[in-house]
């Protein structure tokens, strides 16, 4: 790759756009931080052109979807340990139980996907035993699209505006390091080379 700041851009939003499809890609799992310092691993489920929005599932019941709400700023990391590529994102996050957005997500995942909102007891509940929270019933197996239907009510969608984007390739001669900084999803990127 020729190194300029348009080509780093653009290979870091096809990165994502192909960990999103791809989930033996090293950045299908990043990490996402909330502004209360907490931080977990979600599954990268889409990542738009120009990378204005990154979109993540999550239970409506975990305490994260409160805390984000219709706005919060959120971060997320992402390393392939294979190509020494680290991408730190910042945004603005929001959930969406219903819409447009949400509401394809539903319809495109599949009832194995759907199985964990099935739990009794939203994330970071407290149960009496160790466990999933799953009914006993859809332990080990998968169910049915029928099944998963009052899952629907636990089921939204992350989405984070990204507005800056750290690029860094670590390489044996001390690496190499871009920042992309926006005010807003359709504004332009504007970059600059940085530091290490």
């Amino acid at each position: 790759m020729d190194l300029t700041l348009d080509s780093v851009l653009a290979e870091a939003i096809s990165r994502l756009q192909l960990a999103a499809r791809d989930r033996h890609h090293a950045m299908h799992t990043p990490v996402v931080a909330t502004p209360d310092g907490d931080m977990r691993i979600m599954v990268l489920r889409e990542a738009s052109e120009g990378l204005s929005t990154l979109r993540f599932h999550t239970d409506l019941r975990s305490p994260k979807t409160a805390l984000i709400g219709q706005g919060a700023p959120v971060g997320v990391l992402a390393y392939d340990p294979v190509d020494r590529v680290q991408l730190r994102m910042r945004g603005e996050g929001r959930i969406e139980q219903y819409g447009s957005i949400a509401d394809a997500a539903w319809d495109r995942a599949n009832a194995s996907s759907r199985r964990c909102y099935l739990a009794g007891t939203g994330p970071s509940g407290v149960l009496a035993a160790p466990g999933s929270a799953l009914p006993d019933h859809l332990l080990h197996r998968a169910p049915t699209l029928d099944e998963t239907l009052p899952a629907r009510e636990n089921f939204c969608v992350l989405l984070v505006e990204v507005r800056s984007l750290d690029w860094l390739h670590l390489t044996h001669e001390g690496g190499t390091r871009a920042r992309f900084t926006r005010s807003q999803a359709n504004a332009p990127w504007q970059g600059a080379w940085l530091a290490p």
